[in-house]
């Protein structure tokens, strides 16, 4: 199975001042397609500006990044076509109601509102919000804002979704419920990418990534 993410000799430096701040030291990382694997690591190890890189926020210093075969460095709207955040915090827009939040990304890939709004629909259904989708994010509990925002990653079905700590702001219940979501998304074929510093939701994954100091210290598949 070929590698949808594929990170070569990957340095990022930082220049603070006179200093310089090597934030990756040189990583190699290959992903296949369906994998689900979780990035851990303490603050400061370069989890963080690793994540920013495999989803195209940041760009490495040195070294090359091909994602689903492209070029990373040569295309410039890859990040919406080809991956579905998960944030923290949801990242949801407070005047738009549920289906509104989920077809944004649809809007940056110029559907047409029809389309986008048929898309939006499917997507909420697919993660049990067909009951909410007039709703918007103050009407919804911790959960089901969480649950828009996966709706959201997949609506324009990306090759890969990254979850920034998506448990973060949710009690131990709920965290459950949506661990076994990304499960069933993971079982339905989705490459999943989670960034956690908690040790029980990296468990739920198949591999696990151990930062430190800018460099890949374990990587390691469990069995399943």
């Amino acid at each position: 199975m070929e590698h949808i993410i594929n990170i070569k000799a990957v340095k990022k430096i930082y220049q603070l001042g006179d200093q310089e701040v090597h934030a990756l030291a040189g990583v190699n990382l290959q992903i296949k397609a369906n994998e689900y694997v979780a990035i851990m690591g303490p603050s400061g190890s370069g989890k963080s500006t690793l994540m920013n890189i495999i989803g195209c926020l940041d760009t490495p210093t040195f070294g090359e990044y091909w994602l689903n075969g492209n070029d990373v460095s040569r295309l410039a709207s890859i990040r919406n076509k080809e991956i579905g955040f998960i944030f923290q915090t949801f990242n949801l827009l407070s005047r738009y109601n549920a289906v509104e939040n989920v077809a944004v990304p649809l809007i940056y890939a110029g559907v047409e509102r029809i389309t986008r709004m048929e898309l939006a629909k499917e997507a909420l259904r697919q993660v049990g919000l067909g009951d909410r989708m007039d709703h918007k994010p103050n009407e919804m509990s911790g959960g089901q804002r969480q649950r828009v925002a996966i709706a959201r990653a997949l609506v324009n079905s990306p090759s890969i979704i990254l979850a920034d700590e998506p448990t973060g702001n949710l009690d131990s219940k709920t965290s459950t419920e949506i661990m076994r979501l990304l499960h069933e998304l993971h079982q339905l074929g989705n490459t999943i990418v989670l960034v956690t510093h908690e040790e029980d939701i990296a468990q739920h994954a198949h591999r696990i990534i151990r930062l430190r100091d800018g460099i890949i210290e374990m990587d390691s598949a469990k069995e399943n």
